[in-house]
C-alpha cells in the first residue's frame, strides 16, 4: 500500500475551501435576517402604538374648565 501523506498544505488549502463557503452562506442568511428583523419591529412598534391610542382613549380624563 501506497503511504499518501496529508500535508499542512492540504489541510490548509481544505479549510480555506470550507470556511470561504460558510461565510458566503452566513452574508446571505445575513440580510435575510437583518430584513426579517427591521420588519418585525416596524410591525411591533405599529402593535403598541395601535394599542396605546385604543387604551388611552378608554381611560383618558376630561377635564371642563368654567369660568364663573
Amino acid at each position: 500500500m501506497a503511504e499518501s501523506r496529508i500535508t499542512r498544505d492540504d489541510l490548509e488549502n481544505k479549510f480555506r475551501a470550507v470556511q470561504t463557503d460558510l461565510q458566503g452562506k452566513v452574508e446571505d442568511r445575513k440580510k435575510n435576517i437583518m430584513s426579517a428583523a427591521v420588519i418585525g419591529g416596524i410591525v411591533i412598534v405599529v402593535i403598541f402604538y395601535l394599542l396605546g391610542r385604543r387604551a388611552g382613549k378608554s381611560t383618558s380624563t376630561f377635564v371642563e374648565i368654567r369660568r364663573v
